[in-house]
């Protein structure tokens, strides 16, 4: 046993060390019966007292945490609960613990409002948040703590997993406040780990390399057949994976489902010949429901492997599946297609008194605009060579693009 114990030995105390890794550790203070230091397995240390009540009854409470209060204040404090669990007194109501505040804020807020991210947010939370806060009182989380947490995922599960994080505990934070008269979030700017900025993508393939991706996908089946489909109809990856036969009518044209909470989408689209051979040559699976199939009853799943085998037969790089998308948006206005009528084709938002009041669908001008588009695409993969032809006696040469 210990002699002594100090706020310095404190913070050199590690968990419990075992052959199945580290376990929660109590130091008893020599100085002081009943009164102990929680070591979790990840480090974090707590002043706690296991005195019993008049029945006998052993009570275990937290005292506060090292950092926040010396050993000496742990100690009157544990006194005073000692005292008053001896006594047989109840407890005075404590500040609610982050667990608590982050339960309330998923099913007020996440659930409540039908959140698609959900499972994200939950999942993180369990992954990395709640094991480092769980027990702790909400008020108690200062600037410094979230900093050591963002530190801790970003150097274990990379700058995106702990900017996620930091969305998290600060919509938490913010939800709080607004339903506290006092409390104030410890968030200031700087705190991210990534800059939006610096992330944002403007990959767009050139036209050797939309003919490489092209030609590739042709013969890299469902996988394939997914890319082309995301270059000729300018949707997102998820909408055109999850296509079910029930959203293309018998005349060719394609529903577009649009998910609780989501903005916008591009609504009914009059898909290009193009597209529809594309579906035509898909099998249809048993009762799957999914054009795009996979060997569920689901969509294709596993994307990765066939996306490296496709990088590696068509020899370009550095490319996403979204990209297509933005390669899709640049090539209709090569082809002269309106801006308004482009952005209604993707399925983006309208901004101002146009997005509000403007509720016509424009099914003509985006089955147009699609038009444009696959022949453009058709012309890029498929060049036309350059020809002579003869005028008033002279030589010139016409090249088609």
């Amino acid at each position: 046993m210990r002699k002594t114990l100090s706020d310095r030995s404190i913070a050199a105390l590690k968990p419990r060390q075992t052959p199945k890794g580290p376990k929660r550790r109590h130091v008893p203070d020599p100085q002081l019966p009943v009164h102990y230091v929680r070591v979790e397995p990840s480090g974090v240390k707590s002043f706690w007292v296991a005195p019993r009540d008049p029945t006998g009854k052993q009570k275990w409470v937290r005292i506060g945490e090292p950092g926040l209060m010396s050993l000496d204040e742990a100690r009157e404090l544990a006194r005073t609960e000692i005292r008053r669990i001896h006594e047989g007194k109840p407890a005075e109501a404590k500040a609610e613990t982050f667990a608590a505040v982050a339960a309330g804020w998923i099913t007020r807020h996440v659930i409540k409002n039908g959140l698609r991210s959900r499972y994200e947010i939950t999942r993180l939370l369990n992954k990395h948040i709640l094991p480092a806060w769980k027990d702790r009182e909400f008020i108690s989380i200062r600037r410094s703590d979230i900093t050591r947490l963002l530190d801790d995922v970003e150097d274990h599960h990379g700058a995106r997993q702990a900017d996620y994080c930091l969305n998290i505990t600060r919509a938490i934070a913010n939800w709080y406040a607004a339903r506290n008269d006092d409390y104030q979030p410890p968030f200031v700017r700087g705190m991210r780990r990534q800059s939006p900025a610096a992330l944002a993508r403007a990959r767009v393939l050139e036209n050797h390399e939309i003919r490489a991706v092209w030609k590739a996908a042709e013969s890299s089946g469902t996988f394939g057949a997914i890319v082309r489909m995301c270059l000729l109809c300018a949707q997102r990856r998820t909408k055109v994976i999850n296509m079910r036969w029930s959203d293309v009518s018998e005349a060719g044209e394609w529903k577009i489902p649009r998910e609780p909470r989501e903005k916008d989408t591009a609504g009914f689209l009059q898909l290009p010949q193009a597209a529809l051979d594309i579906i035509a040559a898909q099998p249809q699976l048993g009762s799957n429901p999914y054009i795009f199939a996979g060997i569920t009853d689901g969509p294709l799943g596993g994307r990765s492997i066939p996306k490296a085998r496709l990088d590696k037969a068509c020899g370009v790089t550095g490319w996403r599946l979204h990209d297509l998308r933005r390669t899709a948006r640049s090539l209709m206005s090569r082809a002269g297609v309106q801006r308004d009528i482009s952005e209604r084709v993707l399925g983006h938002a309208l901004p101002g008194v146009e997005g509000i009041y403007d509720r016509q669908s424009y099914r003509d001008e985006k089955a147009d605009a699609l038009k444009r588009l696959a022949e453009l695409i058709d012309s890029i993969v498929h060049p036309r060579p350059a020809h002579v032809v003869p005028m008033g006696g002279k030589r010139r040469s016409v090249a088609h693009r």
